[in-house]
């Protein structure tokens, strides 16, 4: 069978997800796998016609992989831009009826986000989503996880030769968007010296992403700079290179890193406006967010409100809103509030953006934070232990500002429980002590809980 790879890794054939393609392909004999290196010449597909060799390849082949690395909680830029010429190019019925599985590495920092919207982009294309892999990058380093994936890989191949049936779990999205014009004038929101910034993808003023981010601005007194994505000194997406590990020093020298320390840093208030573009916001946004990884694993908008305007069918996307969600609170900021344009009048989106502005500046005003959900404290912990042990080299800058900021809080340091724990096991191996805890425990759980509710 004739297998095709789309290689999401901007480093091409020198990538850690490449080497488990290259060992599935020495075990998988007589089936022939052609890998092709779509992240990293995506920029080719756009100016000339490789792009239509490459559908013509796929159009050939029994299956596709899905190979990619994780970059902040999805694909690389250059994978999600080459997703977007499939859509915009008629690219898609070559897919059509073709079996695909996805295969990831990382360190399991929400790899499945990135397989929930892989599957989600084959089932748009009309494929048959088999399953997905997703693999620790060091996994291939292990006899038992070898064997794993060969089964699941021999999994795959079976299901293209078999016919097997599959199911899509993710419904087409419907939306038609209603141009949006402010009839409301906007009321005024003192932004207390605040400083707020405005990330706005707009490729058309006309847009309602556009006039969402411009009606948001018009609210605050002062303060606040809308700044066009397209208008920021990107000369491409994140590398992988590692080169800014040591110091926080990006290879590129394009006017990011210094938009993002003079701009980024020190605002109070962020927020992102885009719109959808097929399952996600669009490459040009994740390229933007694929750079701060400059900043390596340290939250990136520490103590900031942030919030989000889009333009898309996002009450349909679970998916980005996990996103959404999850990268707000692992970069340390609060996400303060979302605001969409769709299946709501005009009149509505006013009321939703003034409501947002006030929140904002009142948010920041407390310095308010919510609780961290599943989904930021599940992701300290995963940075946490790596920074701590095996990602300590190189990553050197973050492992100093980790022990700075006392990130590495681990639960062997919390003595108080652990000394009270051990005192209660070695108490309650007497029978008779052990009936006494389970007389009071439910009581004894909420002595402390009571006592703060009857004296704060």
């Amino acid at each position: 069978m004739e297998i095709v790879v789309l290689n999401g890794s901007p480093k091409g054939q020198e990538s850690v997800t490449m080497q488990y393609v290259n060992f599935w392909k020495k075990k998988a004999s007589p089936h022939t796998f052609t890998v092709l290196d779509v992240a990293r010449r995506v920029n080719k597909y756009e100016k000339g016609d490789e792009f239509a060799e490459v559908i013509s390849l796929i159009r050939r082949a029994d299956g596709i992989i899905w190979a990619f690395p994780l970059y902040y909680c999805l694909v690389a830029s250059q994978y999600k831009r080459f997703i977007e010429l499939l859509f915009e190019r008629e690219g898609r019925d070559a897919f059509c009826g073709k079996y695909a599985v996805s295969l990831s590495t990382s360190i399991h920092f929400y790899d499945h986000t990135a397989h929930n919207y892989i599957r989600a982009i084959s089932e748009d294309l009309g494929m048959k989503f088999v399953s997905f892999f997703s693999a620790d990058m060091d996994d291939i380093l292990k006899e038992e996880q070898r064997i794993m994936f060969l089964k699941w890989g021999e999994d795959f191949l079976s299901a293209i030769e078999s016919g097997a049936p599959t199911i899509n779990l993710s419904a087409p999205l419907k939306y038609e968007p209603k141009p949006y014009r402010s009839v409301k004038k906007p009321p005024k929101v003192d932004s207390e010296g605040k400083r707020i910034l405005v990330l706005a993808d707009i490729t058309d003023e006309e847009s309602n992403v556009a006039k969402m981010a411009w009606r948001l601005a018009e609210v605050f007194t002062q303060g606040c700079e809308v700044v066009r994505l397209q208008d920021i000194p990107i000369q491409g997406g994140c590398l992988g290179c590692m080169e800014c590990a040591f110091d926080n020093e990006c290879v590129y020298r394009d006017g990011y890193r210094d938009f993002f320390e003079t701009r980024v840093r020190p605002a109070d208030i962020v927020v992102f406006a885009g719109e959808m573009r097929d399952r996600y916001l669009s490459a040009r946004f994740k390229m933007f967010l694929d750079r701060s990884f400059f900043n390596g694993h340290t939250p990136a908008y520490w103590g900031k409100q942030v919030a989000y305007l889009i333009a898309g069918p996002l009450s349909q996307n679970a998916n980005l809103q996990e996103i959404i969600q999850g990268q707000t609170e692992i970069s340390g900021a609060h996400l303060a509030g979302i605001v969409t344009d769709e299946g709501k009048d005009a009149e509505t989106i006013d009321a939703l953006l003034d409501d947002l502005a006030r929140r904002l500046i009142t948010y920041a005003r407390w310095n308010y934070r919510k609780p961290h959900t599943f989904l930021g404290v599940g992701g300290h912990k995963i940075f946490r232990d790596e920074i701590w042990s095996r990602l300590r080299f190189p990553f050197q800058a973050d492992y100093k500002f980790y022990e700075e900021h006392g990130l590495f809080d681990f639960p062997q340091k919390d003595t108080r429980y652990l000394e009270f724990g051990e005192r209660m096991t070695a108490l309650i191996q007497d029978p008779k002590v052990r009936e006494q805890v389970r007389k009071v425990i439910k009581t004894e759980m909420l002595r402390s809980y009571k006592k703060v509710v009857e004296t704060k």
